[in-house]
């Protein structure tokens, strides 16, 4: 048996371990579901309140580039570009030429987006620490 045979061999989970990963996705799509709900409820989109959470929660400050955002989406920079439009458009962003470097556009959340976000947050955490005792179990 050569080195990769035993590799897959050890790699093969065991039952508990296929039920904690079930029970894992199961509260993670149950988080993402109620995202859903709750963005829509609000009149956003969930990739729009995501965009909103990324922007405010930049560490060490509360704005954040294109190419930020688009990391932290997991995005493309062209559809990043295309998501900030839309939330330029329904008033919850602002983009800003940067005053340290102006090849750099910053994108700022405006007041609206700011109560949005803050009203959204608080009801993903309260969500959070609901599953968090699922979770908890794993």
């Amino acid at each position: 048996m050569n080195k990769n045979e035993t590799h897959t061999r050890r790699a093969v989970p065991a039952k508990k371990e296929l039920e904690a990963l079930s029970q894992f996705r199961y509260a993670l799509r149950k988080f993402l579901r109620y995202s859903e709900d709750v963005t829509q409820a609000a009149g956003i989109t969930p990739l729009q309140y995501t965009l909103l959470l990324h922007v405010r929660g930049m560490p060490g400050r509360t704005w954040a580039t294109v190419g930020e955002l688009a990391e932290r989406l997991q995005a493309a920079p062209n559809g990043t570009v295309a998501l900030i439009s839309r939330c330029e458009r329904a008033g919850l962003v602002v983009r800003r030429p940067s005053e340290e470097d102006r090849r750099l556009v910053e994108v700022h959340l405006t007041p609206r987006g700011e109560r949005c976000l803050l009203k959204l947050a608080n009801l993903h955490l309260n969500e959070i620490k609901a599953l968090s005792r699922i979770l908890a179990e794993i």
